[in-house]
């Protein structure tokens, strides 16, 4: 940078030179080469000049400078404020003393002298030279900042400009870039000078600078690429429902369209996958399963295990959780290596699977069902015959048949409306004497009305819970989800619940905060 090099060859020069163009042509070229206001430029130097001031006048005094912007003219004043009583001499001055040179100066006036030029010494000029940069730099980073905000979400491309304890900082024209270590695909060898793609996921400000990070390891790196390689997604005709990755090994991602003409999974493939194929040697070789995406949970899930295939599926949509029944031969496949097929198909629809062979599957059928017959026969006080009927109907729960339209239970192959009748009467009285006993429980063991009286806990969680300990809001509190999830029988909560019930449990501490701090 020539003009550059003369603010830091000939500073002396520049500053004791009032009325110097040479200044303002300095100023010129430095914003037009580091892109920045050339009114930026000149503020620094004026608060060069200004440092440098108080450096030869004294720090206690109120020294300001100022560039005329046509002329660069430099002017350097000592500045004092007029008020009735002196606590600093140095940037005060009384009313009497103010009134002597100006009469109508008045109170809270401020009073400008004018200084000598100052004859900049060696070190002094340094001095204004790293005020200067530094300024430049200040500007030049918010200049960058600006410029990116509104880019998180895209694909930049630059060149590696350095690598610094893993990490590796990518030049993009004017500005730059960080690809941390945990950003970059495993086993990716990057060298200074290769160019380098990369996802910008975040921009932020910071107190030595702006900085723009991105990232090679994101889902969202892998569907930007595609829609640079497939015109269809690109144009919307397409739409990616979701990615999951596993950087550098394999990725699903599901895709769709409502055009029935198009097969969206062959569109991204490519003619004879030259488009799959361009994001997977971007992606330093990440094998690419594409899923067609179903809103039925069922098809998408199975869909998602390819290339496995699927027995039987049972949905359970209050957990979201999906029971995957394979063949025998099936069940490594669809687990994939260290669980990564079905850990990925798990990401990439949003629902927790569990995969089981199909005789695992009639082991854990046969268990459920001699569990709920177990119940029914205790709480209805029936013989097996008849809670098979009902199991075979649907009925896994004792509120079920006490709550249920009784022509429902009365509909059941060799039951009457008598037998129904009785059945529901029997289920209402376990469901109250079950309620007594646990009401009598929580008084027993002294349960906090704050907690008994949070909503969303039924009166047998709040004795599981009881019996561990868990007796006030704030002991509740305490806890984690998956804490929680760990003191009460399996399945009885979902792991989303269990969140909400801690946060409500919490609620009355932010209430508190927001009240310390109003006050």
């Amino acid at each position: 940078m020539k003009h550059l090099s003369q603010v830091e060859g000939n500073m002396t020069e520049i500053y004791t030179s009032p009325g110097s163009r040479e200044l303002l042509l300095v100023a010129e070229t430095v914003a037009r080469e580091k892109s920045i206001e050339k009114d930026q430029v000149l503020e620094a130097m004026e608060q060069a000049i200004q440092k440098a001031g108080r450096s030869k006048y004294g720090y206690e005094h109120d020294i300001r400078a100022k560039i005329d912007r046509k002329t660069g003219e430099i002017t350097l004043v000592r500045c004092r404020e007029v008020v009735e009583e002196i606590e600093n001499p140095s940037i005060q001055l009384t009313l009497a003393e103010a009134q002597a040179i100006d009469p109508n100066l008045k109170v809270g006036d401020l009073i400008t002298e004018a200084l000598p030029p100052i004859d900049f010494g060696r070190v002094a000029a340094q001095t204004a030279k790293q005020v200067i940069f530094q300024k430049v730099r200040d500007a030049e980073r918010h200049r960058q900042y600006i410029e990116y905000k509104d880019r998180i979400g895209e694909i930049v491309s630059g060149i590696v400009k350095r690598i610094e304890f893993g990490n590796i900082f990518i030049e993009l024209g004017k500005a730059e870039s960080l690809l941390r270590r945990d950003e970059m695909i495993p086993r990716e060898n990057l060298r200074v000078g290769d160019r380098v793609r990369a996802y910008i996921f975040d921009v932020r400000e910071e107190p030595r600078g702006s900085q723009i990070f991105v990232s090679r390891t994101r889902p969202e790196f892998m569907a930007k690429l595609f829609m640079q390689e497939v015109p269809e997604i690109y144009d919307g005709i397409i739409e990616i429902k979701s990615v999951a990755r596993d950087p550098g090994s394999r990725a699903k991602i599901a895709v769709t369209t409502s055009d029935p003409s198009i097969d969206p999974v062959g569109s991204c493939v490519g003619m004879r996958g030259s488009r799959v194929q361009a994001v997977v040697s971007e992606l330093q070789g990440e094998k690419i399963d594409i899923i067609p995406w179903s809103a039925n949970p069922a098809t998408f899930v199975v869909n998602a295990l390819a290339p496995a295939e699927a027995a039987k599926v049972v949905v359970d949509e209050e957990n979201q959780r999906i029971d995957v029944v394979v063949p025998d031969e099936q069940l490594s496949l669809a687990i994939g290596r260290r669980g990564q097929n079905v850990r990925l198909a798990s990401i990439l629809t949003g629902w927790k699977i569990d995969i089981l062979t199909e005789a695992q599957e009639s082991e854990r059928r046969t268990e459920e069902v001699k569990m709920r017959s177990k119940l029914f026969v205790e709480a209805l006080d029936v013989d097996e015959m008849i809670a098979h009927l009902l199991i075979g109907e649907g009925f896994t729960k004792i509120e079920e048949v006490a709550y249920i339209d009784l022509n429902e239970i009365a509909s059941i192959e060799g039951f009457d409306p008598d037998l129904a009748t009785e059945l529901q009467n029997r289920a209402k009285i376990y469901l109250e004497t079950q309620e007594r006993h646990l009401t009598k429980r929580l008084k027993e063991l002294k349960v906090a009305k704050d907690l008994s009286s949070l909503e969303g806990l039924d009166l047998d969680i709040l004795v599981t819970l009881a019996e561990q300990g868990i007796k006030k809001l704030d002991d509740l509190g305490d806890l984690s989800a998956d804490e929680l999830l760990e003191l009460l029988p399996s399945g009885r909560l979902t792991e989303d619940r269990a969140q909400e019930i801690i946060m409500a449990a919490r609620a009355h501490w932010f209430e508190a905060e927001d009240k310390s701090t109003e006050s």
